[in-house]
């Protein structure tokens, strides 16, 4: 699709059918790679498909479905499993929390970010988290998936359920399944 057709096409969805990733589906796990790496994956060793502040990469991606939650490693394109528990649901209070494929929560690593005031952290973080979840916007336009990013997470709660330090902060998690037939 065109980045015109794309951008056009690109608005947040808060209903989605009951369809998974099928991890064990070959197509599927392209797809959900291709997402991944739209997002945030590598284009050369050094550079992303999003930008970052001095180009510090602090945010990871932890992809939470059915099965389980893992944590994208961009440099060799995979899941790394952190838990085998379903935390979708445990990811926001909106109703459609849970009901989609996935969620993607931005964790961005504080220690990475150097030089800054604290005031100064906290812009860096949210601005490469955006620069990420439009990637996902674009490419969920473009593959005909809904999506939509979030701000009303239960981030403590969360956090200790995938495991993360003290320098670790979830900024927003962004919701990406199949469209409801509505």
């Amino acid at each position: 699709m065109p980045l015109r057709d794309a951008l056009m096409a690109r608005r947040s969805l808060r209903q989605f059918s009951g369809r998974r990733f099928n991890l064990s589906d070959a197509e599927d796990r392209q797809l959900l790679a291709d997402l991944l790496w739209a997002a945030f994956g590598p284009i050369s060793p050094k550079r992303r498909s999003a930008p970052s502040s001095h180009n510090r990469q602090e945010t990871d991606l932890y992809v939470l479905l059915p099965e389980g939650a893992y944590r994208y490693e961009p440099a060799e394109n995979r899941l790394a499993p952190v838990t085998d528990r379903d935390l979708r649901a445990a990811s926001g209070a909106q109703d459609y929390v849970g009901t989609a494929a996935a969620e993607i929560a931005f964790v961005a690593d504080t220690a990475k970010i150097t030089g800054k005031s604290p005031r100064g952290v906290v812009e860096t973080i949210y601005v490469d988290t955006g620069f990420i979840s439009q990637n996902i916007y674009l490419f969920c336009a473009s593959e005909g998936l809904g999506t939509v990013v979030r701000a009303m997470v239960p981030k403590e709660s969360l956090a200790q359920a995938l495991g993360l330090s003290q320098t670790q902060e979830i900024t927003l998690v962004q919701t990406v399944g199949w469209k409801s037939a509505e």
